[in-house]
Order: structure tokens, then C-alpha cells, then sequence
């Protein structure tokens, strides 16, 4: 049976995969953010979802890509970790060369 990785190696090299997959990009990335921050917080999801006053499965749909949190959540969320929330702009050509390499 071939591995997830692999499969997806292979799908990316298709059109249709690779124009889906690159739209949901930010999602990936601002999921990946929301798991990092916390990890790093030493917090478990139950304990985040504590301190910002939500629940476990708002915080588990944060991490997994499935939501798109508002200001105030992120907010929330950098002042439950002890962060500070920056927010930056990319130029589009500067964009594709980094996640191209």
C-alpha cells in the first residue's frame, strides 16, 4: 500500500491537485502556527481552551485547518501563550519562491 507522502508527491504533480492543494496553503500554515504557539506554551488543547475561555474542540478546529478564527481569537489565543500576535504581508512573487524551495 502506497503511503500518504507518497500519494501525495505523485497528486501534486496533477493540475487540478496541486491548484486545490496551494489554496489551502494558509490554512495549513495558520494551523501549523496555532499548534506551535501552544506546544510551546507547554498547554495541552483542554488547557488552551481554559485560558481563552472556549472549549477543546474550538481549539482542536483551529489546529486541524477547519476554521477561519476572527481577530479577537487570535488575540486570544497569543495572550492565553504569552505571545504577541503579528500579522505581515508578502509579496506574491516573493511567496512562490519560498514555498517553492
Amino acid at each position: 500500500m502506497a503511503r500518504i507522502s507518497e500519494m501525495h508527491k505523485k497528486w501534486l504533480k496533477e493540475p487540478k491537485y496541486k491548484k486545490a492543494y496551494d489554496a489551502l496553503e494558509e490554512e495549513f500554515v495558520l494551523a501549523g502556527a496555532v499548534m506551535d504557539v501552544r506546544n510551546r506554551a507547554g498547554l495541552t488543547q483542554e488547557e488552551l481552551a481554559r485560558r481563552m475561555g472556549t472549549t477543546q474542540p474550538v481549539v482542536a478546529r483551529l489546529e486541524s485547518g477547519r476554521s477561519r478564527p476572527s481577530m479577537r481569537t487570535l488575540e486570544r489565543l497569543a495572550e492565553a501563550t504569552g505571545s504577541r500576535l503579528l500579522i505581515s504581508f508578502a509579496p506574491l512573487e516573493a511567496a512562490k519562491r519560498t514555498a517553492s524551495r
